[in-house]
């Protein structure tokens, strides 16, 4: 199974430009042969925790203007898992949205919120995701810091742990961490023979910057292949798996 992530800029509070990258990667990694591609957190509007902010650029994924969008990317293409703010009546999340064939097939909503995301709602439920017979779960950033969330992917059936995430950090704390979310991510490998795949943004704003890492870690928490951290790129990667049982996607949980 050909899977890829997306290292990429940030788009903060512009939505058509973040649109027009994401239809122009799809179609790249379509071009090579990927089944599922994987987006940063909070891609598709920036990470955005401002609640006024936040709230002006929130979609809802049933709304006439989120389907005018997803009319907008290429078909086909991979399953692809895209990071979003995600409007829900009153209620903001932290959204990982899943698109296939232009067409939403399912949600992941970030659990474990930081201090500085009060404006999200945390979500409640671990979906499980299949494209031809890959079976795979999402986590988003900093929820790859509790166990018990990769756990409930890999008892699910799953082998893949896919998380977007968005590292955009004040220069002092990206130094911190360069090294240590690989290190993080592979403990939750370890712990449950998950695979994992991240996406993460690059660049700098303000005081700020991100390197990622966009990498693939192996179920014994070592990494086999990552993007060199301060450009945008795409990571393609050859993941073994069992042969395809089915040639349509599935998700267990319904919007």
């Amino acid at each position: 199974m050909r899977i890829a992530a997306a290292q990429t800029p940030e788009f903060r509070e512009d939505t058509p430009a973040a649109m027009a990258y994401l239809a122009q990667v799809m179609g790249q990694a379509h071009n090579q042969g990927v089944s599922l591609l994987c987006f940063p957190e909070g891609f598709l509007q920036g990470y955005l925790t401002d609640t006024e902010i936040a709230r002006r650029n929130a979609l809802d994924l049933g709304s006439p203007q989120f389907v005018d969008l997803l009319s907008q990317l290429p078909d086909p293409a991979p399953m692809t898992v895209v990071g979003m703010i995600e409007a829900d009546g009153a209620d903001l999340y932290n959204t990982a949205v899943v698109i296939f064939g232009r067409c939403v097939v399912g949600r992941y909503r970030k659990q474990r919120l930081l201090r500085s995301e009060r404006c999200f709602r945390a979500g409640e439920e671990t979906p499980i995701f299949e494209i031809g017979g890959l079976r795979f779960g999402i986590n988003i950033c900093s929820d790859t810091n509790f166990a018990e969330l990769a756990l409930a992917v890999a008892q699910k059936g799953a082998s893949l742990l896919v998380c977007p995430a968005n590292n955009m950090l004040p220069h002092e704390a990206a130094v911190t961490w360069r090294d240590r979310h690989n290190e993080v991510r592979g403990e939750r490998c370890c712990e449950t023979g998950l695979w994992l795949m991240s996406a993460d943004v690059t660049g700098a704003r303000d005081d700020q910057v991100a390197w990622g890492p966009t990498a693939v870690l192996d179920p014994n928490g070592e990494v086999v292949a990552q993007l060199p951290l301060e450009a945008p790129g795409l990571l393609v990667f050859d993941l073994p798996t069992p042969a395809p049982s089915v040639d349509e996607p599935l998700a267990t949980a319904s919007l």
